[in-house]
């Protein structure tokens, strides 16, 4: 009977136990659970707009103000070209610009009017507010994924917006393009839908608007449609609903007016930001504060196709024409350095009559010595042909590792002192910090074009590669911003 006892009472205690740490184990996974719903919804539950996005409570919309707002797409540079057409049909319709967030990282491309605004409202991150807070070691949810492979931010945050608005008269609000952004835009401003008249394109050039009512576009135009600008301002309808903006030829302005308007505009889309200015300055003085530049787009498209042609053609233009070797030097040096198995001769250098139409003053010349402050990649040339190859070259580019590619080799061996911006990774520190406030993810990879365009823009010369937005945009603002000149004005 004892044993019996014994056997029993010791049954009962190890049930005791595992009732206990299944209990334990019920209450930690009830609070844990209780951690990640909190966590998750109670400090997002109600959205916070950026202060832009809103019109000032102190001054409301007046019942006949008029609004403009169109679908960004691609890339910075797109987005930032749609911006300028936006600013200048703004000013022009007498309009208030509904400016959207610029959207850095994994780009959404042009598809047709609807389809790009479906494609705006589902890819934002509105309702993904938890998705940063999911603790480091816990698989994220699958909502979450991508979460942190783009981001947006106010174009402000780049650009003088405020100077813009002030100097040309253009009102503009800033708002980040999610449902939940215009159904609060629509609210503050009471704009329906039989209030809006709305240019739906179901391709990238279907419209072109042009200033002057007897002005024609060409026929071999790529634009399908021509809409005049003077007929679209007497639109009684409050918002003006736009698609696709992109195109540098987008607008085709004859009125000395508008043409100054357009130029105030470009003007004013040099990068401002004060952060990536005081890291490009500090890259500035490492690299001796008088080098040359060159930018060499290889990675995407037709620039991936042609990059062989565009990297030789840049190495010319770097060689013979900004450096100053001629004609025979550069060829020897070619031949005794070059990976292109095609012919030898030079290449085709065709004048960039836009900049020739806008000249400016000689800057001075290329010393013949000129040392930065970190270390070449290579001793320098002493034979006094080469010796002014001996300058500091820094090259912008989208390769992820251009000191590893063969498209880069020979300028490796043509310039002994040719930096990369991934050589100043210690300069780039500062912008660790940087957090986009409206999502939680880190800025400072997005921002690495931007601060590549601005330490090429201070360069003594630059070249770039022929039809690239970004190349564009250094040669004629940021550059001509930085020495002091008129900006050159396409399309």
């Amino acid at each position: 009977m004892s044993t019996k006892r014994a056997l029993s009472h010791s049954q009962n205690s190890k049930l005791a136990i595992l009732i206990a740490v299944l209990a334990f184990a019920s209450v930690t996974c009830f609070f844990f659970a209780h951690h990640l719903f909190t966590a998750r919804v109670a400090p997002y539950a109600q959205p916070h707009p950026h202060p832009a996005d809103a019109l000032p409570k102190s001054i409301p919309p007046a019942s006949d103000t008029k609004y403009l707002s169109y679908y960004p797409h691609s890339g910075l540079h797109n987005q930032r070209i749609a911006l300028e057409n936006a600013i200048v049909l703004a000013q022009q319709l007498n309009r208030t610009l509904l400016v959207p967030f610029l959207r850095l990282g994994k780009p959404i491309r042009y598809v047709s009017f609807e389809k790009l605004g479906r494609f705006l409202a589902l890819g934002s991150k509105t309702g993904l507010e938890h998705c940063p807070l999911v603790p480091a070691g816990i698989p994220a949810p699958d909502e979450c994924s991508g979460y942190e492979e783009w981001t947006s931010i106010p174009w402000d945050h780049l650009v003088n917006l405020s100077a813009m608005e002030e100097n040309m008269g253009v009102k503009m609000i800033q708002w980040d393009g999610s449902p939940i952004a215009q159904y609060m835009k629509k609210s503050h401003i009471n704009i329906f839908e039989a209030d809006t008249l709305t240019l739906q394109d179901s391709g990238p050039y279907d419209f072109r608007f042009l200033d002057t009512l007897d002005d024609v576009s060409p026929t071999r135009d790529k634009y399908l449609y021509s809409i005049y600008i003077p007929k679209l301002a007497q639109a009684p309808e409050r918002l003006l609903q736009i698609g696709t903006l992109f195109g540098s030829s987008r607008l085709r302005l004859k009125q000395g007016v508008s043409k100054s308007v357009r130029r105030d505009v470009r003007t004013g889309m040099a990068f401002t930001n004060p952060h990536l200015s005081r890291v490009a300055n500090t890259i500035y003085e490492a690299l001796g504060a008088v080098y040359i530049g060159a930018h060499l787009r290889v990675g995407d498209g037709h620039f991936e196709q042609r990059s062989t042609d565009n990297a030789r053609t840049i190495w010319w233009k770097l060689v013979h024409l900004v450096c100053g070797l001629d004609l025979e030097e550069t060829l020897a040096l070619q031949q005794q350095l070059s990976p292109f198995d095609e012919d030898l001769d030079p290449p085709l250098i065709q004048p960039d009559v836009p900049s020739l139409r806008v000249p400016h003053l000689p800057l001075p010349p290329l010393p013949r010595t000129s040392k930065p402050k970190i270390r070449c990649r290579a001793p320098l040339h002493t034979s006094p042909p080469l010796q002014r190859l001996n300058i500091p070259l820094y090259i912008a580019t989208d390769s992820p590792n251009p000191a590893a590619d063969l498209l880069f080799s020979i300028y490796l061996q043509t310039f002994p002192c040719i930096f990369f911006l991934a050589d100043f990774s210690s300069r780039l520190t500062p912008l660790d910090a940087l957090i986009n406030p409206y999502d939680q993810v880190p800025l400072k990879g997005f921002l690495m074009p931007v601060l590549d365009a601005m330490v090429l823009a201070r360069a003594r010369e630059v070249v770039v590669t022929d039809g690239s937005t970004f190349g564009t945009f250094v040669k004629d603002v940021l550059w001509r911003r930085h020495w002091g000149f008129e900006i050159v004005q396409r399309g």
